[in-house]
């Protein structure tokens, strides 16, 4: 089995041209930036259900009753959450009463998202913030629009290298970079830098 992982270390398998397109071409950030507008007045529109509503942002009543109704074991039918790992998780924020602060990270976490994905600042890291909100609803039984937000958010951690590019990501990956490429970029414009100083050696004999 070694050996075999070995030969087929080098190997390089390649998407198809048309997702090196739709998720790495400038062309279509015109589309993303429709997608993530979409998406983000979706997570502000929900939050703003929530901001300045004292269930929300001061006791946070209105999160402790949805775990609870999330968590109850109904005597006929299928119970909302299909997890019993999550029922255990949800249950324990319950009795640590978690909800008094973890429904401010709700309400204001969903405003945050939302307005990130409209100014096109940080687009992959505010739409996975985004899918793991969505993914959480719907592992506590809230189908609603969630399916659907999650999908439209993995499409653009997807796409995160164009979809803020008409937005602050224009900018931001320019100046920030990324962790991974850090050393490289750093080296690159040291590169650019040196670039015309340096003599170039000539062959001898010219």
């Amino acid at each position: 089995m070694l050996n075999l992982l070995q030969r087929k270390q080098n190997r390089v398998i390649t998407e198809p041209q048309f997702v090196k397109t739709l998720f790495g071409d400038a062309r279509f950030s015109v589309l993303w930036l429709v997608v993530r507008v979409w998406l983000g007045w979706q997570w502000i529109d929900a939050a703003s259900h929530k901001i300045g509503i004292p269930a929300w942002t001061e006791t946070g009543e209105a999160l402790k009753g949805y775990w609870m109704n999330a968590v109850a074991m109904p005597e006929q039918g299928r119970p909302p959450i299909t997890f019993d790992w999550y029922r255990g998780f949800l249950q324990g924020l319950l009795d640590a009463n978690a909800y008094t602060w973890f429904a401010k990270l709700v309400a204001y976490g969903e405003l945050l998202v939302g307005i990130a994905l409209i100014i096109g600042a940080f687009v992959g890291i505010a739409a996975f913030f985004g899918a793991v909100m969505n993914m959480n609803f719907m592992l506590a039984g809230s189908a609603s629009s969630n399916p659907v937000l999650f999908i439209v958010a993995l499409g653009l951690i997807g796409a995160w290298k164009i979809a803020g590019f008409i937005g602050a990501d224009y900018f931001l990956l320019n100046l920030i970079g990324t962790p991974w490429n850090r050393g490289k970029d750093s080296q690159t414009v040291e590169a650019k830098k040196d670039y015309g100083r340096k003599p170039v050696p000539v062959p001898a004999g010219d």
